[in-house]
C-alpha cells in the first residue's frame, strides 16, 4: 500500500497541488471513491483525464443528468431496435444480448483491468442516486435480466466524481468516499500552470497578467468570475495580438475572453 501514495504526482500537463495528489494516492491505495468539489475551472473533469493517463488506465466517462438512474449506468436494452429488426431487418432477434449495451458503469465493472471511471456531477440527479450508485459498485457484480448472465467484475474501478454543490449529497454517500476540495489555486501555483500552456511567457509579461486576472477576480458582485481556463485564453489573445498590458491606459482588452456575461461586464465598468 506505501507504493500506491506515489503513483500519481500529475503530469506535464497537470500540475496538481501536493494535497490532491495525496486524495488521488489515498483513493487508489483504500480503493474508495475520490469526491472532488471545487468552483468551476479548477480542473475537476481534466483531473480524471490526466489520473488516467499518469496510471495508464483506460479512462470512462459517465456525464449524470437530471434524470439519470444507477442502474441505467449498467447497461440498457435496447428494445426499439430488437423491434425494427423484427419487422424490417435481417438480424437474428432471438439473440437478446446483441441488444444489451453496457452503460459506463457497466463497462468499468466488466473491463478486465482497472479502469478510471469518471462520474460527473452526481450532484444533478435525484438524491437516491449517490447511494444506489455505491451499492452498486459495492456489489462488483450485476446480472443482465433479459439474459440472465452474470458479470462479475475483476479489477475494482478508480472512481472520481465530481460536485458542483448543487444540492447536499447523502451522508452516507459521504462516509464512503475520499473527498478533497479543490482550492483554486493561488499566484504561485498559478504561474506553474500557466508555464505549462506558454512555456515561454517572459516573467514581467506573467506577473502583470497575474495581477490583473486576480484582481478581476476580487471585484464584488461577478457573477461568474473568470478561472483559469479563461487566464491561459486571455494570455493567448494578449500574446497574439501583441498587446503589452505595461501600456494599457485603461481597460482590460480581450475582456470577453476573461468574462463571459453582459452583467459582469457592466459591473467592472461601474467599478
Amino acid at each position: 500500500m506505501s507504493n500506491a501514495f506515489h503513483q500519481f504526482q500529475g503530469t506535464t500537463t497537470y500540475i496538481a497541488s501536493q494535497e490532491l495528489q495525496q486524495a488521488v494516492n489515498v483513493a487508489v491505495a483504500l480503493e474508495k471513491p475520490l469526491l472532488l468539489r471545487g468552483e468551476p475551472g479548477t480542473g475537476k473533469t481534466v483531473l480524471a483525464e490526466n489520473v488516467a493517463a499518469a496510471l495508464n488506465m483506460e479512462l470512462i466517462r459517465w456525464h449524470v443528468k437530471s434524470t439519470t438512474k444507477a442502474r441505467d449506468g449498467l447497461y440498457v436494452y435496447d428494445t426499439v431496435a430488437r423491434l425494427h429488426d423484427s419487422r424490417f431487418g435481417d438480424a437474428n432477434v432471438k439473440d437478446i444480448g446483441s441488444y444489451i449495451k453496457h452503460g459506463p458503469l457497466g463497462r468499468a465493472l466488466a473491463s478486465p483491468k482497472r479502469v478510471v471511471l469518471l462520474i460527473d456531477e452526481v450532484d444533478k440527479a435525484d438524491i437516491e442516486f449517490p447511494n444506489d450508485l455505491l451499492t452498486e459498485l459495492d456489489a462488483m457484480r450485476f446480472f443482465i435480466d433479459e439474459t440472465g448472465e452474470e458479470i462479475v467484475a475483476k479489477e475494482r474501478p478508480l472512481v472520481l466524481i465530481t460536485s458542483n454543490n448543487e444540492k447536499e449529497l447523502p451522508d452516507a454517500f459521504l462516509r464512503r468516499c475520499i473527498f478533497h476540495y479543490i482550492e483554486f489555486p493561488d499566484a504561485e501555483l498559478m504561474s506553474k500552470i500557466v508555464r505549462v500552456h506558454h512555456p515561454d511567457i517572459e516573467d514581467r509579461v506573467l506577473d502583470q497578467c497575474l495581477e490583473v486576472f486576480y484582481k478581476l477576480r476580487e471585484v464584488a458582485r461577478i457573477r461568474k468570475r473568470p478561472s483559469t481556463s479563461e487566464l491561459i485564453d486571455w494570455i493567448c489573445a494578449l500574446r497574439k495580438s501583441g498587446v503589452d498590458l505595461g501600456k494599457v491606459g485603461g481597460g482590460i482588452p480581450f475582456l470577453g475572453t476573461l468574462l463571459k456575461n453582459e452583467q459582469d461586464i457592466q459591473i467592472l465598468g461601474k467599478n
